[in-house]
């Protein structure tokens, strides 16, 4: 789904691409890819590569405190890069920006096993298995998933695409032409589909233990 808002953009100067979605649904893939394209990132790189992650994270640590932050005002420094955002966060981003969001989905029991995973490995989890809270989680990312197309709804200095993780692996192609096309069109597709390993796509629906809720 593409949603293009023209209105009055550009007095809020150079867009900041900002790349979104929940927790484990290939933000840090796309991250990659922009930055094979020629896209400037913006990012600390303090939080590193690991067994989950391990072409790296792409984060900027300040932006897990655009909630409570009352200066919000170094977002600005973003514009003309691109910059990731967890999903819950996007509420927080000051609106003296124009936004050009990528917001990546994967389904819900995916997202889940790969949470759930990245427990174990960090060892705050004692296995593998669904944790007792699972469905009631997946119900609240349904929530929040609607509640963000809401607000990008109501937003004029906001344009948002939306991209499944799934088909960024199974036809990585299709998916850069889309997200270059969005960016305006002058990016290096065939760059982007080198950041695209296949590898990483675990923890994959048809291969769970068992059948949960759709995302």
């Amino acid at each position: 789904m593409l949603k293009s808002l023209f209105g009055g953009r550009k007095s809020y100067g150079e867009p900041i691409v900002i790349v979104s979605g929940l927790p484990r649904s290939g933000t840090s893939m796309m991250m990659k890819m922009l930055d094979a394209a020629g896209i400037p990132i913006m990012t600390d790189a303090i939080r590193t590569a690991d067994v989950d992650n391990p072409n790296g994270y792409y984060e900027f640590e300040r932006v897990k405190d655009l909630e409570k932050e009352t200066d919000r005002s170094w977002v600005r420094e973003a514009r003309g890069k691109a910059l990731k955002v967890i999903s819950w966060l996007l509420k927080d981003l000051p609106d003296d920006n124009a936004y050009d969001i990528i917001f990546m989905r994967r389904d819900i029991d995916e997202v889940l096993a790969s949470q759930n995973k990245m427990l174990v490995n960090r060892g705050e989890s004692g296995g593998e298995n669904d944790s007792p809270g699972d469905e009631m989680m997946a119900d609240a990312y349904r929530s929040h998933l609607a509640s963000v197309r809401i607000m990008g709804k109501k937003k004029p200095n906001w344009r948002l695409i939306e991209i499944r993780y799934d088909d960024s692996v199974r036809d990585p192609a299709a998916v850069a032409r889309s997200v270059n096309a969005f960016l305006g069109g002058k990016y290096d597709e065939r760059r982007m589909l080198t950041a695209v390993d296949s590898k990483l796509y675990r923890n994959r629906k048809d291969q769970l233990p068992a059948a949960g809720t759709a995302g």
